[in-house]
């Protein structure tokens, strides 16, 4: 299955599949009746300590950060809810919907990496 990575900020198109919000909080600036999304797991996202120590210094942090949040969702009973819906609903294609600016180095990237092993 195919996952992809969109900020929450560009158009949703067609070809988006499920929807999946991957934030904890809401989008700055976003309304909710514009913003278009399937599901919003915000129990699979890094927890305060992790996303705390990322916001201090992304390019710095994002080794350990990439691997203790692997290693927390993996070991979360939310990731296999998420699993579990997304096997369910047999979509074609996922996207992961996140609001960080950086496009290189996110907590979503990381979500990714999970889902298409365990998809």
């Amino acid at each position: 299955m195919k996952v992809i990575l969109k900020r929450v900020y560009d158009e949703p198109e067609e070809s988006d599949g499920l929807r999946i919000f991957v934030d904890r909080f809401w989008p700055r600036g976003m309304k909710k009746t514009s913003f278009k999304y399937d599901i919003w797991a915000k129990d699979i996202t890094p927890s305060d300590d992790l996303r705390k120590l990322f916001h201090l210094d992304p390019e710095k942090n994002w080794d350990v950060f990439a691997k203790a949040y692997e290693a927390e969702m993996k070991a979360s009973p939310s990731l296999d809810a998420l699993l579990n819906q997304i096997k369910e609903l047999h979509p074609s294609c996922v996207t992961l919907l996140y609001a960080f600016k950086n496009v290189q180095k996110n907590h979503a990237m990381i979500i990714q990496k999970v889902l298409e092993d365990r998809l």
